[in-house]
């Protein structure tokens, strides 16, 4: 580090940046202060000079500053403007007409098309609600020209498509819709939409009803950058027909996101059997595809004899060219920088250091826009870049038993898994351990077989369809045989491992003892190297024997020479050694574990919005999930020209998710109370995701397809079912149980009958944690609420209790249940109600609430507190919500 003083100021850039994004006030001036307290020891330990380590502090804390005041001014000037004017803020939902530029590719999905819009000019409001009596129904806001928003439009009828098509970058437009602020995260560990428009700088979202709201002011739009794109745009469209026309079916995505970046069009089941394997990277422009491509490059102009230098200039030219072709995302920005810089300082006979070339690149690209830094694409590119400048001649030594072209082949897959590994399972949670064989048997194929084959097809294309058809047709077969493999690798059941997202202390402690172990074994594995070969190095001037290599049989003695004396590696090798793979041992383990500490229990009512779903984890670390929330859907059977390519399914996008979040290996059991699609539609992704124990249903089918195919999984995977019985019991350990109480013995048949009315069928259980208790009630109506009264008087069922501190609300709150006589009984200390926001019942009926708070019951509610957890310690009863920064004991 010492000779690389590039790599240690985008290092310390880095730091301060991060420290910046991640802390704010006191917690970040006591970081820094830290900091300024150990540049001291950091200066002793790399023998550094005091101007080196003053210099290093200065980047420190200007990263740090710059961050800052970048954040300072990221705000959004629609909302300043009204500050300004009104004296207050702008209200999170209000009907607007804005006029701007479009600088972003439409994205054409079904029924909606999404873009970004550059405002110009004035921005006229319509204020939808609001509570200040002075303001007017209608004002205008200037002074926001440039702030960004971005546009989803929900095309009326199919006609639009043809309209939306002619939309493009750099067109100016003018536009009116439905101006909202961007959701936040309702779950813990969810995804935040408006965080992540942050970081690109949206604070806004405009929707829009119909092409018709979008006029084109010019269809040219002068010139500028978003106009120079946008022809760019046309070029990569233009490409990718191509490429539909050389590749046929789902190939044409497959092709189009290898060679020109557009990975979108990729059917979605393809590419989650990629993400899936760790070979997403495969269709991220990125080094590897700019090394291919201008290695082709290089060698057409060997072929054309041009000289060496004329051949460097043209490869400098065509790099720029090729990353606006890809997209210009951060991986493809960073591999088109160090291509440019190591091509220029080839020039000049100066290229000597990888590491620089990435440490000027990270520097230029976090100073044109510290924002990079959270970019996932960004992360993953250069900690993968750099980590294979550093691993792969640590690793080698470790393969030298391999031949040596193929041990750098594996030497660079194992360290690009070794690097991102820890990226990965934090953003992703998931790592296959099927991935590293998959990169090495998938990754050299890809890359020096199907990109430049499916390259030259597509240039040749440009010029003699009938030459291209034939130069892409191995690749077509050789495309068919890539995805048969990885759809054969993905049917191995159990090949997933799921992760929590691991701190940040977490991540920089693997990366250091990752280096410690690798540094050291190459370290004496060199040393031996070169005392072994020191024998046959010497020429004039050999030692008296003995000596490592050293052969004490006679000259004529056939074979080659042993090393009889090879050097014993010393106890404190194998003491530092041992020590390094613990801690990584440790490391890992404690990385593995569930997020949930052993000995607590854990009830979290999840926000799936308007649907069920609850995950119980008992003190001894089992997990039980109650429903599974859905997506429920409004479209008729004509409308499928609205059927998106990845449309937005509750238990795909949301609840695996979070269950992966949360770092759970299987379910133990999965509950179904009843058979509506609201609480089972999304158990069809965790089923396609995760080993489950046992199912428990309530002795029913709904006749739905969803119900079906949730079903027909179950079956094909061997788990078994069981219809509830009233009065059964369930004990996952000695501090948890569940008492079923619904639905009735006389309608439970042994062949699952088809039954249409399911709410009144809702499977009803108590559940006892630790001395808590809670009432889950499905959907159940009136109807079930009054027979289990019946019962109760009766003392029909022995040992039946309704009262729990914890009542799940049932049917989200309807009218159609929760009467006062059952409250009265249940009698609970907090009450859970889960249900969509505006949604199109109503939910929660008013007179619900009204009976809830009439009991002195605390009510929680997914549309107003996001996710509910509760904690459960030594009889102790924790709650907190999402939206609730307050973590009450009851």
């Amino acid at each position: 580090m010492k000779q690389r003083p590039l790599v240690q100021a985008a290092c310390f850039w880095i730091a301060g940046s991060t420290a910046a994004c991640l802390l704010q006030g006191t917690e970040f001036w006591l970081l820094w202060a830290g900091m300024v307290l150990m540049l001291p020891l950091y200066g002793m330990m790399c023998s550094l000079s005091w101007k080196r380590l003053l210099i290093l502090g200065v980047i420190f804390s200007a990263a740090a500053g710059y961050w800052m005041v970048q954040d300072k001014l990221n705000t959004s000037k629609l909302s300043g403007s009204f500050e300004r004017i009104w004296q207050s803020v702008l209200p999170d939902k209000s009907t607007a007409a804005m006029q701007g530029i479009l600088v972003s590719s439409p994205d054409i999905d079904g029924d909606r098309v999404t873009f970004t819009l550059r405002l110009k000019g004035e921005v006229e409001l319509e204020l939808e609600h609001t509570d200040i009596d002075q303001l007017p129904a209608e004002t205008k806001l200037s002074n926001v020209d440039g702030e960004r928003v971005l546009v989803q439009v929900t095309l009326a009828k199919e006609e639009e498509l043809d309209e939306a098509a002619l939309w493009g970058r750099g067109q100016e437009v003018r536009i009116q819709g439905a101006l909202e602020r961007p959701s936040i995260s309702s779950n813990y560990g969810g995804f935040d939409y408006r965080n992540y428009l942050h970081y690109k700088r949206i604070h806004w979202l405009l929707k829009v009803k119909g092409a018709s709201e979008v006029v084109q002011l010019n269809r040219t739009g002068g010139w500028g950058t978003p106009q120079l794109l946008g022809n760019i745009d046309k070029l990569r469209q233009a490409l990718g027909a191509k490429v539909d026309a050389l590749f046929p079916d789902w190939q044409g995505g497959y092709m189009k996101g290898l060679l020109i970046g557009l990975a979108d069009e990729l059917e979605p089941d393809k590419y989650t059997q990629f993400t899936n394997l760790g070979l997403s990277h495969i269709l991220a422009i990125s080094g590897s595809h700019v090394a291919i491509n201008i290695g082709l490059l290089l060698g057409l102009c060997r072929l054309c004899r041009l000289t060496k230098e004329s051949s460097q200039l043209l490869a400098l030219g065509f790099t720029p060219f090729y990353v606006l072709l890809t997209g210009f995302t951060p991986s493809v920005i960073r591999a088109g920088m160090m291509t440019m810089l190591g091509l220029y300082l080839l020039r000049r006979g100066l290229l000597k250091d990888g590491l620089h070339l990435v440490s000027a690149s990270c520097l230029v690209m976090l100073i044109w826009d510290p924002y990079l830094l959270v970019n996932v694409s960004f992360q993953l590119s250069f900690a993968v870049t750099a980590g294979l400048i550093v691993f792969v001649p640590l690793l080698r030594p470790w393969l030298k038993w391999l031949p040596g072209r193929f041990r750098s082949a594996v030497a660079i897959t194992v360290a690009a898994q070794l690097v991102s590994f820890p990226l990965t399972i934090f953003y992703f949670n998931q790592v296959s351990i099927l991935s590293l064989a998959a990169n090495l048997v998938l990754v050299p194929v890809v890359s020096l077989v199907s990109l430049p084959g499916g390259m030259a097809a597509l240039l040749v294309g440009l010029i003699w369809m009938p030459l291209a058809r034939f130069i892409a047709y191995p690749v077509i077969q050789l495309n068919r045989l890539t995805f048969v493999i990885t759809e054969w690798l993905n049917s191995w059941m159990g090949s997933m491992t799921y992760w929590k997202s691991p701190s940040l202390l977490w991540m920089l402690s693997f990366y250091v003892v990752l280096y410690w172990l690798l540094s050291r074994e190459a370290g004496i594995a060199k040393e031996q190297e070169r005392n072994q070969g020191s024998l046959l190095t010497q020429e004039d001037t050999v030692p008296l024997p003995p000596y490592p290599g050293h052969d004490p049989r006679p000259a004529s003695a056939p074979g080659p020479i042993p090393f009889f004396n090879e050097p014993r590696r010393s106890w404190r090798d194998i003491g530092m050694s041992l020590a390094a793979a613990a801690i990584m041992g440790v490391l890992l383990y404690v990385g593995f574990q569930s997020d949930y500490r052993q000995g607590t229990g854990y009830v979290e009512f999840l926000d799936v919005g308007q649907g069920d779903s609850a995950l119980i984890t008992t003190p001894a670390g089992l997990h039980i999930l109650v429903d599974g929330g859905g997506t429920v859907t409004f479209r008729k059977p004509g409308d499928t020209w609205r059927q998106r390519i990845d449309p937005f399914e509750v238990g795909k996008k949301t609840l695996v998710p979070l269950l992966k979040k949360r770092g759970i290996h299987r379910l133990d059991a999965v509950v179904l109370t009843h058979g509506d699609q609201d609480h089972i539609g999304g158990l069809q992704a965790v089923l396609d995701s995760y080993p489950v124990g046992m199912i428990f249903l309530n002795g029913s089918l709904a006749d739905s397809a969803t119900m079906n195919q949730l079903m027909r999984t179950a079956l094909e995977q061997d788990i078994p079912i069981y219809a509830v019985k009233t009065g059964q019991v369930l004990q996952p350990d000695q501090k948890t149980q569940l008492v079923f109480l619904a639905p009735e013995d006389e309608l439970i048949t042994s062949n699952f009958p088809y039954t249409k009315d399911q709410n009144t069928r809702s499977v009803v259980f108590r559940l006892t944690m630790d001395g808590v208790s809670f009432l889950f009630t499905g959907d159940m109506d009136a109807k079930a609420e009054r027979r289990m009264l019946e019962k109760l008087e009766s003392q029909a069922i022995k040992g039946l209790q309704l009262r729990s501190d914890v009542l799940k609300v049932a049917h989200h709150g309807s009218k159609t249940s929760s009467t006062q006589e059952w409250l009265s009984q249940v009698q609970p200390r907090i009450s859970i109600i889960s249900a969509g926001r505006s949604n199109v019942y109503g939910h929660p009926n008013s007179g619900v609430v009204e009976r809830l708070e009439a009991t002195g019951s605390r009510i929680y509610r997914t549309d107003l507190n996001g996710g509910i957890q509760f904690r459960i310690l030594q009889g102790q009863l924790y709650v907190r919500s999402k939206w609730q920064a307050l973590n009450e004991a009851y």
